[in-house]
């Protein structure tokens, strides 16, 4: 009995000892600024969490880490709600799924407001294929890929991966590039193009 105490209270935390914050809550409170306009500010959610920004930056690497991790939760997210309330099968399901997540990346305030504000950084975040966004929202359309063909029966003209990578570029190109083209923010040629490259016939407009 005596051994059995001196064990527990060997390992048992002290009453009132707050647990350790987590990556999962850096990432909560940059995505609630975020959403709200605000500027993520790193030493803020440091303090709000009582770490050190040195913490963070081990976990992240820098503040366009956690704006990147933010970032590529809403696409997983997105793509993921989509793809649940979609009706559509085979081709028509992945066109579906990525022409929803492509209009809430036009019209979304607080996103267009990052982008207006930090367009430098925010292009380097989202696109870079060795940045904290791209390789996330590639396994995610690859994995909305698979789940056509292994649900649906739905046979791609291209290998997944090189689908999935050219869905993918596309919608930057389209969402993100510059605007000399005319093209920033045309969701609905994206879906024609997006569509074309999924082998599906739109009727005219």
């Amino acid at each position: 009995m005596v051994s059995g105490v001196t064990t527990a209270s060997r390992t048992s935390r002290p009453p009132g000892r707050p647990a350790s914050a987590t990556r999962e809550e850096v990432v909560a409170l940059a995505r609630q600024a975020f959403l709200a306009g605000e500027r993520v500010d790193v030493q803020a959610i440091a303090a709000q969490l009582k770490l050190s920004r040195a913490s963070i930056y081990r976990w992240f690497g820098s503040r366009d880490g956690v704006l990147g991790a933010v970032l590529a939760g809403e696409f997983e997210s997105l793509i993921e709600r989509a793809d649940a309330r979609r009706k559509d099968t085979g081709a028509r399901r992945i066109l579906t799924v990525l022409d929803r997540v492509n209009r809430w990346m036009a019209g979304n305030v607080p996103f267009r407001r990052y982008f207006e504000n930090e367009p430098l950084a925010g292009l380097r975040i989202l696109t870079s294929s060795d940045g904290p966004v791209q390789p996330r929202v590639l396994t995610a359309v690859e994995q909305l890929i698979t789940r056509a063909e292994e649900q649906d029966g739905y046979v791609p003209q291209l290998e997944r991966p090189l689908l999935a990578y050219s869905l993918v570029r596309l919608g930057e190109a389209f969402l993100y590039h510059d605007n000399v083209t005319g093209l920033r923010g045309d969701v609905d040629r994206l879906h024609q193009v997006q569509a074309a490259l999924l082998g599906i016939d739109l009727p005219p407009t």
